[in-house]
């Protein structure tokens, strides 16, 4: 989706991750070399330069403005079909989705317009043709074998889009990024349930100044119970920067404490 006059272009993050060279093209068909501008994998966006094209921008809406049973169009290249074009509603706002890998977007939009392979990094449009958000996501039913829950999807709200894309468009990477952030890593997991277990704190981060340490095990975030690492994310993601928080953990010992964390801002040199 063309970001601004400047033959900026943004899209996920995932879709860029194989890496460049990058190619463009638009609805006429014209094909453009593009190079990565950059990106952040935590919000799955990424912005690439056009070379030599002349792209008319997006306009996009306040998705803040949306209400649960607006109509939406989903436009992309899915199956390599270009200008796809899906209808659906607003059924839900402000979900927490995980995308796997350790992503968990925040207030994503859910939508009845169908989300195919190739619409990532489209455009979630008003019936005015105002981009309202970025497709980004299908939900996958465990009973269908992992295959798409017909009518869920999920796209990323254009207030964070326009957020995101503009930091990076202007300095290369994420300057703030309105994330929450512990400060550790983590062990594989062991035994399902087991909490997450700390493999390293780094120096001088939330976690560090409040006395976690490697080989803790956190069992809660705030209140949430933590089962394993991918349960971390989550958490995360519905705290913010500045906020300080019990966390509970279990020590090498087996003695038990909780801690304050104050948590710090997701560093936006990220993916």
């Amino acid at each position: 989706m063309v970001f601004d006059n400047r033959g900026d272009v943004v899209t996920n993050a995932h879709v860029v991750a194989g890496g460049g060279p990058f190619k463009v093209t638009d609805s006429r068909g014209h094909t453009y070399t593009a190079t990565l501008v950059g990106a952040f994998a935590p919000d799955d966006l990424a912005v690439v330069r056009t070379q030599g094209a002349s792209l008319r921008p997006a306009t996009f809406a306040d998705s803040r403005q949306l209400k649960i049973g607006d109509l939406v169009l989903a436009i992309g290249n899915p199956l390599g079909l270009r200008s796809s074009v899906t209808d659906g509603i607003i059924s839900a706002l402000g979900r927490t989705v995980p995308e796997g890998n350790g992503v968990v977007l925040p207030n994503v939009i859910q939508t009845s317009a169908s989300i195919s392979p190739g619409n990532s990094g489209g455009a979630l449009v008003d019936l005015s043709g105002q981009v309202v958000g970025i497709p980004t996501l299908a939900a996958t039913d465990p009973q269908l074998g992992g295959g798409a829950a017909p009518g869920i999807g999920f796209a990323i709200p254009s207030a964070v889009v326009k957020d995101i894309a503009g930091q990076i468009v202007q300095n290369g990477h994420v300057v703030s990024s309105h994330r929450a952030f512990l400060g550790v890593d983590f062990a594989a997991q062991l035994e399902p349930g087991s909490g997450a277990v700390v493999a390293a704190v780094q120096p001088g981060t939330p976690a560090a100044r409040a006395g976690i340490m490697p080989g803790d095990s956190i069992v809660s975030i705030n209140g949430q119970s933590i089962n394993s690492p991918d349960d971390i994310p989550t958490a995360l993601a519905s705290l913010s920067p500045g906020q300080t928080v019990p966390v509970a953990i279990v020590r090498q010992d087996g003695s038990q404490t909780t801690v304050k964390v104050t948590l710090g801002q997701y560093p936006g040199r990220a993916g």
